[in-house]
């Protein structure tokens, strides 16, 4: 039974409450380790030291906040097998996926944003004659930074890693789901040097921590990723307060493929886009849509292709989906498979929970899942399922496939499939959704702006997006 602690004003310490909750390991269904349940109290000890050290921090060189974030990057990627097991033992995930995407891309974020300190720039404006203009940024001050349980620390650094480089003090809550990579993270700060109370990381449940998180008058900046519902309940607490608001919420992302696509390429992409993660990452194209002349061969191929995708434990390297991140969140998935066939779908493939023998024999997995059979609007195609589960329908021209495209109250991302530069200009041109990608899925380049349109969120981060978030301009004016 492990326990994890607090880390708070630079020491690893218990929570105020003395309780703690239980953490699960999704694969075996079994308890694993112990977590604190902190509340209130422990954010407001965390805030305490932050604003002691808000100002040293602030006033650090971008050189030495930029040295120190490189070394934290150095620990993590020199740990890597240890990071690599806690990720996938907490989150289910195979241990392939996380070696390969998330704690790569967890030292990737941290480097990256240790370097785009160093290459800032002020804007700078004349005026004939009168006065010259310049744009100072600086640090807000103490912010908070709360991350889901699908991508526990890519997620986590993408937000603490802006925060810490831009000269903040951060209070930051990762998924009481999934934290022990973030404990391993507050080891790692200790190691790198990070002055005390710059970076605060409490444990325990969205209710009590991040609702406490989010009301504190100090904490004047809030970065959530998560669920739309949590990041509206959000909003209501932090807008009227005048907080700055990043929330990167859900989606309902649109696979399109036309006709004159790479069939093979967009075949192998679709089954990669479709069940990463479990279905569990806000990007993967749960809606695909096919052109009418090749709907009844792609569908063949893409059933045939993801009848054989392994679902076993972690730890396996054949495994080409792990557990359910929870029991609960299983029992979700499963509700949506069953509302799918009241509307009328027909499961193409998977449905059902596999036998998994061995340790993994209670856990939680789910195959994954194709329906036909379902019309664009009904709940199944319009609500976030999350989950290894998606939808397959045919359709003619470009007008109908944008229709149910921006049918949903989501518009993160999409993609595209089609060897025709017109189709694939107008596409990105009428798609409502943050980020489209043209034959690819999920090519990232961190200086490129993140984010979603409607209800998949409000602001943008990555690159200059963040630093901007993350600052406050002050424009100074010299009259000549």
């Amino acid at each position: 039974m492990e326990r994890i602690l607090n880390y708070v004003n630079g020491e690893l310490i218990e929570p105020v409450s003395g309780k703690y909750l239980q953490n699960y390991e999704p694969a075996t269904g079994q308890i694993y380790g112990e977590i604190p349940d902190s509340d209130s109290k422990d954010v407001e000890l965390a805030i305490s030291g932050a604003e002691a050290a808000k100002d040293s921090w602030a006033n650090t060189s971008r050189q030495e906040r930029s040295d120190i974030l490189i070394k934290l990057a150095n620990i993590i990627e020199s740990r890597m097998d240890e990071f690599v097991i806690a990720e996938s033992r907490d989150n289910g995930k195979p241990e392939k996926l996380a070696r390969a995407v998330d704690i790569p891309r967890a030292v990737s974020n941290l480097k990256f944003f240790a370097s785009a300190i160093l290459h800032t720039e002020s804007q700078f404006h004349e005026m004939d004659d009168i006065a010259i203009n310049y744009t100072k940024r600086q640090a807000i001050g103490v912010v908070g930074c709360i991350s889901p349980w699908n991508l526990p620390l890519y997620l986590f650094t993408w937000k603490i890693a802006p925060a810490l480089a831009t000269g903040n003090c951060v209070i930051a809550k990762p998924s009481e789901i999934t934290p022990f990579t973030a404990y391993l993270l507050s080891k790692a700060a200790i190691e790198a040097g990070l002055p005390k109370g710059v970076l605060n990381i409490i444990h325990g449940l969205g209710a009590k921590v991040g609702a406490a998180i989010t009301a504190a008058p100090k904490i004047k900046a809030i970065s959530f990723t998560g669920g739309t519902a949590t990041g509206k309940a959000i909003a209501e607490v932090a807008a009227p307060m005048f907080k700055k608001l990043s929330l990167e919420l859900g989606g309902k992302n649109p696979n399109i493929i036309f006709n004159d696509c790479d069939f093979e390429t967009t075949l192998n992409t679709a089954v990669h886009s479709s069940f990463a993660n479990q279905g569990q990452i806000c990007l993967c194209g749960s809606r695909i849509f096919v052109q009418n002349g090749i709907y009844e061969k792609f569908k063949k191929a893409f059933v045939e292709k993801v009848s054989k995708l392994k679902v076993g434990d972690p730890k396996q390297s054949d495994s080409n989906l792990g557990a359910i991140v929870s029991k609960d969140h299983l029992e979700k998935i499963k509700y949506y498979i069953n509302l799918a066939q009241e509307e009328g779908g027909k499961i193409l493939t998977g449905g059902q929970s596999p036998q998994i023998n061995g340790r993994c024999k209670d856990g939680y997995f789910m195959r994954p899942t194709i329906i036909e059979g379902l019309s664009y609007d009904c709940r199944t195609n319009q609500e976030e399922i999350f989950g290894p589960v998606v939808t397959i329908m045919p359709f003619e021209t470009e007008e109908e496939v944008l229709k149910y495209a921006n049918s949903t109250g989501y518009g993160l991302a999409s993609t595209v499939w089609t060897n025709n530069i017109h189709t694939a200009q107008n596409m990105a041109e009428h798609i409502d959704a943050g980020i489209i990608w043209i034959n690819c899925w999920l090519v990232r380049d961190l200086r490129t702006p993140f984010g979603g349109m409607k209800a998949s969120g409000v602001g943008r981060e990555g690159g200059n997006e963040a630093l901007r978030f993350f600052t406050e301009p002050k424009n100074v004016c010299i009259k000549l």
